[in-house]
């Protein structure tokens, strides 16, 4: 009898870590679904659904929730770190001395650059992270909203990682009839486009409180994308890979669903409600909150202007109401869309 394929650890309980979890066993996998609390992850098993974060799905037979690290990593092969970006470092701390031999392929789907370090999540890792091989640790980004995969709606991801190998099984490991997983060895660009696009999220949503229409967003997009690519370029991107499914498809998403918390958290700030307040109703973390600042010192780092970002600061710092920095964006002096032989955007 042929031996069973070794597990895969999904380490955060979340409503992206249960879809994924839920697709992963879906497709035959062996999946240890670890949450911080003892609570949660008794729930988890005696229920089979995650009412608090993805109410609308079935938890598979091949899913074992648990609070416990050491059972969740033992012996898997994977290791997908779903918490929020700015906790990564902090699940890093709990998972060391964890690290076995040979080291794990390890995935982050949080999406964000961390406050003070200004790293992103995959060098997070591997800063924190003693034993896991750098080359085998990335990220699984893309167009995505956990309440879609969790019905199964078709989705695209992409996987980026140095080792192409690596990359080769874990694209293997999450394709499914409704997923589709692309690979791409550019790891700081599919990790730019996918944190800093929270933050142009965030200007979409205070454009649909404000009622801008169509004609506004497709502008914010188009030139959010711009700020996007400059800063990847800055920081050795491809700036092909802004125009692929981690960049505009990235972008896309979060700008217009109905499912973004970011779009969602700038739509209520839009409409008038003080940012604190905002956050503080939130029931789940919203990404683009902290990465904002942080996407704006990494910036400032590289020389690199992004005034769609600094005025979604101005505003959640209370220095700017949303209307005032419209009127700021759209007075700003004349200039060509592209510098000519250039593969840098000037906003």
């Amino acid at each position: 009898m042929p031996l069973a394929p070794p597990p895969i650890a999904v380490l955060g309980a979340g409503s992206w870590g249960t879809a994924l979890a839920c697709s992963l066993a879906s497709g035959g996998h062996d999946v240890r679904l670890w949450t911080l609390e003892p609570e949660h992850a008794a729930a988890l098993a005696s229920t089979r659904r995650n009412e608090p974060f993805l109410p609308m799905a079935t938890l598979p037979d091949g899913i074992a929730p648990t609070a416990d690290l050491a059972e969740a990593t033992d012996g898997a092969w994977l290791w997908v770190v779903a918490v929020p970006s700015q906790a990564v470092r902090s699940l890093a701390g709990r998972l060391a001395g964890r690290v076995p031999s040979p080291p794990p392929v390890v995935v982050s789907v949080a999406k964000g650059i961390e406050t003070g370090t200004l790293l992103t999540t995959s060098a997070v890792l591997r800063d924190a992270l003693l034993g896991i091989d750098a080359a085998r640790t990335g990220v699984l980004y893309g167009p995505s909203h956990a309440e879609e995969v969790a019905v199964g709606q078709p989705t695209s991801l992409v996987v980026a990682m140095p080792d192409a190998e690596a990359a080769a099984r874990v694209q293997a490991a999450f394709m499914a009839p409704a997923l589709r997983v692309y690979a791409n060895p550019d790891v700081v660009g599919v990790e730019i486009g996918g944190s800093v696009k929270n933050v142009i999220a965030l200007a979409a949503g205070m454009g649909d409180g404000l009622g801008l229409g169509d004609n506004a967003k497709a502008a914010l997009v188009t030139r959010g994308l711009a700020e996007i690519t400059r800063l990847g370029v800055a920081l050795g991107a491809d700036p092909h890979t802004f125009a692929g499914l981690t960049g505009l498809g990235d972008l896309v998403v979060t700008c217009f669903s109905r499912h973004s918390r970011n779009r969602a958290f700038g739509e209520r700030i839009g409409r008038g409600e003080r940012a604190a307040d905002a956050l503080a109703a939130s029931p789940m973390v919203v990404e683009g909150v902290a990465t904002t600042d942080s996407v704006r010192a990494l910036a400032a780092r590289h020389g690199v202007e992004l005034p769609i970002a600094d005025a979604v600061a101005a505003i959640l710092a209370g220095r700017l109401t949303p209307a005032d920095a419209v009127g700021a964006l759209m007075g700003r002096d004349a200039k060509p869309e592209r510098e000519p032989a250039s593969a840098d955007f000037d906003g």
